[in-house]
């Protein structure tokens, strides 16, 4: 009998632990999912808005353009600090809401940049960000200390941005972008381990549509951020 409670209990183990790991492999598709959706919106808005004249003109040749430029931020603010008494379906109209306005905001890059040094500089990202969001769900290494580090190193990369943009030097521009790279690909790791994390803490159905949804902000900012740092680097202007 003892035998057979001890069979029952280890088979019961592991029929949870691949219900867990089925759970965890579907919240990880969602999020990623909705990440990828958010980037192909913000890629499509980009391009036909860059290819409109007018558009162009009202967007960026207007005051209109600090509106776009900081509206990204109030969507993020708003999703980050009010989440909790959001709905799923609320959360997620904000989402792609805030994708559409950064294809606003991006599609200055056509202007700037080659078309073909753009697709080039996005397969580039997309390597490098799939390489380091596998490690970040992968690794059996906890990267918790990472966070600390990665937040100052974004904070200062924030500070010196704003500051080059008074000094206007070529050379901290380079370094920013440099550090920039190695930041947030350092932060995609972090924020697919921590969202993997993140799973496992809570229960129902809704907690986990609003956990899908965050984490597939954190991926999308570090990748479009990535993308940026590395166009700086590697665009071609026209």
């Amino acid at each position: 009998m003892a035998q057979q409670r001890f069979g029952a209990s280890a088979r019961g183990r592991a029929t949870s632990a691949v219900e867990i790991d089925e759970g965890l492999r579907a919240f990880m598709l969602k999020v990623y999912n909705y990440m990828g959706l958010g980037l192909a919106l913000t890629g499509a808005v980009a391009f036909f808005t860059a290819s409109s004249p007018a558009m162009m003109q009202a967007i960026h040749g207007t005051a209109l353009s600090w509106l776009v430029m900081l509206s990204p931020l109030a969507f993020i603010l708003v999703l980050s600090f009010g989440i909790q008494k959001l709905r799923p379906a609320t959360a997620q109209a904000l989402f792609w809401a805030f994708a559409g306005v950064m294809g606003l905001s991006l599609s200055s890059i056509f202007i700037v940049y080659t078309g073909t040094s753009i697709a080039r500089v996005f397969f580039i990202t997309a390597a490098l960000f799939g390489a380091m969001s596998l490690y970040g769900y992968t690794t059996k290494k906890s990267l918790a200390s990472w966070g600390s580090f990665l937040f100052m190193g974004l904070i200062g990369v924030i500070i010196a941005m704003v500051v080059n943009i008074f000094l206007a030097s070529s050379a901290l521009h380079f370094a920013i972008s440099v550090i920039g790279v190695l930041i947030f690909t350092g932060l995609t790791a972090y924020d697919t381990q921590n969202i993997k994390q993140q799973y496992y803490e809570g229960d129902g159905a809704v907690i986990a549509e609003k956990k899908a949804i965050m984490g597939a902000l954190r991926l999308y900012l570090d990748f479009i951020n990535l993308f940026i740092m590395l166009m700086h680097l590697m665009g071609q202007q026209r």
